[in-house]
């Protein structure tokens, strides 16, 4: 199918919502620069198992795990779904607490392109003539900064897949979001507890390290600002199509962008201004062309 605006307007809001609070992200993470990067991944999986799952105890029993084990596609799915998005998660952290918030913000614009190209090579949706050339100037945009690195951008490539490739496999399995989120905490709370207990006992630090009273709570509320994006985009991305989930994530890489730029001062010059330009300038015709396409549609 084309991609039109004929979408629904709660998985849209959804999106965007999961979105914006992703690219304030490093704000939050920024504040735990002091915790080593699997620390503060391990607490992410256990805090947010312990809100997700307990929640969906409470309300559903079990009922809700053994609606999803009787798909069996969904069981192998949401596991390498969840390794997918541990990934990411450690991989962005890792560069926001070392200095790498606007190449993580170059992973996120790559990543748009990606999930288009997922969704029409995988999921057969197409595009029309102009969204192909906003895409070909959203790629070319990517190639300039990329180029402009000086070095291949391993940890941009490495946001960029891994993301990707969790929202096709969200896509694919007829799974509600927090049900999903639930079953890909329980495949790393174990992996998750023992890092933590590692730490706890004199290997990366713990909560007895010293960090502090507010630390300890920002690792703990950790799980709730997990949780609440990933369950909005889940939402979001089986509602709408793929080409669009990817256009709207030029949203966070560009508050990702501005904060790297602006509250953390790492540098960015007019080489690197262009390739955001272009990048703009693609994401500018392509929503152009879908909104034209839906006022079609409607009269």
């Amino acid at each position: 199918m084309t991609v039109v605006a004929a979408v629904d307007r709660r998985g849209v809001a959804a999106t965007v919502a999961a979105f914006v609070a992703w690219g304030l992200f490093p704000l939050y993470w920024h504040l735990l620069r002091e915790v080593p990067a699997l620390q503060i991944i391990a607490h992410r999986v256990v805090w947010s198992a312990v809100l997700v799952v307990g929640w969906l105890m409470l309300r559903q029993g079990g009922g809700w795990l053994r609606r999803i084990a009787a798909q069996p596609r969904a069981l192998p799915t949401l596991a390498a779904s969840s390794v997918l998005i541990s990934f990411n998660w450690g991989l962005y952290i890792w560069a926001v607490n070392n200095g790498h918030v606007v190449e993580s913000s170059l992973g996120y614009f790559i990543n748009p392109l990606v999930s288009v190209l997922l969704g029409v090579l995988v999921l057969g949706e197409r595009l029309t003539r102009l969204q192909w050339v906003s895409v070909v100037l959203a790629g070319l945009g990517v190639a300039w900064l990329t180029w402009q690195t000086g070095r291949a951008p391993w940890i941009a490539i490495g946001l960029a897949t891994s993301f990707g490739a969790y929202g096709l496999l969200r896509k694919l399995v007829q799974v509600d979001a927090v049900p999903g989120l639930g079953l890909e905490s329980l495949y790393l709370l174990l992996p998750a507890l023992g890092l933590v207990a590692w730490g706890e006992a004199g290997h990366g630090g713990g909560f007895h390290a010293g960090w502090g009273l507010g630390t300890d709570l920002l690792l703990v509320l950790g799980g709730v600002i997990t949780a609440g994006p990933l369950v909005g985009f889940a939402y979001g991305v089986r509602r709408i199509p793929l080409s669009l989930v990817g256009l709207l994530q030029y949203i966070a890489p560009t508050l990702q962008l501005l904060l790297g730029v602006v509250v953390f001062g790492e540098p960015f010059g007019a080489a690197r201004a262009i390739g955001f330009v272009l990048i703009w300038t693609g994401l500018v015709a392509f929503i152009g062309d879908t909104l034209l396409r839906a006022r079609r549609v409607r009269t």
